[in-house]
């Protein structure tokens, strides 16, 4: 049995219904059966893709109350932009059809606070491959350290600079991806950028491109 075709507004509302569950405790556990689990074995029909941190106190699945299928998920250390998340994403959208892109952003990120340590002149060099991730963050400390008028080394707020390099990763999806950009202007799809907290397990809107509202 297929799963209905959703619009934005009403993927968003799921996923806000889902994470409104999983704050007050009471998930429902859905579609985490033996059931569910022969229903999509031949075909995934996700109401969702999410592109977030590979933290493991950011599992997508059960701070949304979501079950087998219902999330396209792409992960790693500070949701950092590439050509492969992007060719994830890109599928999700084109051949499974999803509406809703969300990019969570959490916060006590490790890759922000590593960013911010090598921001230090005295910071000691980092393993090639953790280097050239952390470049991905680095605008967005240098950027925050300068509107604060701050010197490096000097101590930043790790909250803002995430939200900061959340943004940057929402506007990479969009500039390196055509195809999200032209579903997004034709409406058929929505990007929602927001930010996890990890104590209360709330994910809060921080920027939306598109219509996420309900007709």
């Amino acid at each position: 049995m297929s799963a209905p075709v959703l619009s934005p507004a009403q993927a968003w509302e799921l996923m806000k219904s889902g994470n409104d569950h999983f704050i007050a405790g009471t998930p429902m556990h859905p579609r985490q059966d033996v059931e569910r689990r022969a229903e999509i074995a031949i075909a995934q029909t996700p109401q969702a893709a999410l592109f977030g941190c590979a933290d493991s106190r950011l599992s997508a699945e059960i701070i949304f109350d979501c079950g087998l299928g219902d999330l396209f998920v792409v992960r790693n250390a500070g949701q950092v932009m590439s050509s492969s998340v992007i060719g994830s994403l890109e599928y999700a959208v084109a051949t499974l059809g999803v509406a809703l892109i969300i990019v969570l952003s959490h916060d006590d990120c490790g890759a922000v606070r590593v960013a911010i340590e090598q921001d230090h002149e005295d910071a000691p060099p980092l393993p090639p491959h953790i280097h050239s991730m952390i470049e991905s963050i680095e605008p967005a400390v240098t950027r925050v350290r300068l509107a604060e008028g701050k010197k490096r080394g000097q101590e930043l707020d790790a909250s803002v600079i995430g939200r900061e390099h959340l943004r940057d990763t929402v506007s990479s999806l969009l500039a390196g991806s055509e195809l999200i950009s032209v579903a997004v202007a034709e409406g058929k799809l929505a990007l929602v950028g927001a930010n996890y907290t990890l104590d209360e397990g709330r994910v809060t809107p921080d920027v939306i491109i598109g219509s996420v509202e309900s007709d």
